[in-house]
């Protein structure tokens, strides 16, 4: 009978024990946050973020559109609302939302309301997508960056909507080695982000703007 109940109370422990690792493991998936930024060419914002220490993954789409589940091409050719973004996940123990943002603001040419470098339209522009709890740390950021940059911020600090991933083809440009062809040959897709990034004059523009600021210029 002690055996049985020495069994019985090893089974116990083990089960709490397994118990407590899935709920663990559980918290740690809930302590992730997301949050939505939009920077011209979501293939850059993707590359630079993926890059910060805390940043688990970063998702090229589309948001703060009308049209349900829209294509790449619905969205550059205009009319349904959207803008190219980038959903970042993140820990909160390892980056705060206020660092995210700061290297944002940074990150993009935050005067121009007409697109992001060789990118022109709507669809290019930049925007802040916040969460109830992430709106004043958005425009505390928003302000910081005006102050120190001394020219009129025009990102707008939206309210978050429904993001829509982009297909496959886009996400990870930066690092695919798939060949594609391209006005100047064929290129890994890797190659072609390279190419592209300098000849949209992206990090040209924000190290003339930020400076030393610049956290990803050259990425």
């Amino acid at each position: 009978m002690t055996t049985l109940r020495n069994v019985k109370t090893i089974s116990l422990g083990m089960m709490i024990a397994l118990g407590l690792i899935a709920q663990g493991k559980g918290a740690q998936a809930q302590a992730l946050e997301t949050l939505t930024v939009a920077g011209g060419c979501f293939w850059c914002v993707e590359a630079d973020f993926e890059k910060v220490k805390g940043v688990k993954e970063a998702v090229s789409g589309f948001t703060g559109g009308t049209v349900a589940n829209p294509t790449y091409k619905q969205v550059v050719n205009g009319g349904t609302g959207h803008i190219e973004a980038v959903q970042i996940t993140y820990d909160p123990a390892q980056v705060s939302v206020d660092t995210l943002l700061t290297l944002f603001f940074r990150s993009v040419d935050p005067t121009d309301a007409g697109g992001q470098f060789c990118d022109r339209g709507q669809s290019y522009t930049t925007a802040v997508f916040a969460t109830p709890d992430q709106t004043a740390a958005a425009q505390s950021a928003k302000a910081a960056a005006q102050a120190d940059l001394g020219q009129n911020v025009v990102t707008p600090i939206l309210s978050e909507s429904t993001f829509y991933p982009a297909d496959a083809y886009h996400q990870d440009y930066y690092k695919q080695s798939k060949i594609i062809l391209t006005r100047f040959g064929p290129k890994s897709k890797a190659s072609a982000y390279k190419a592209y990034r300098e000849a949209c004059g992206r990090d040209a523009r924000v190290k003339e703007l930020w400076g030393s600021a610049a956290p990803f210029a050259g990425s």
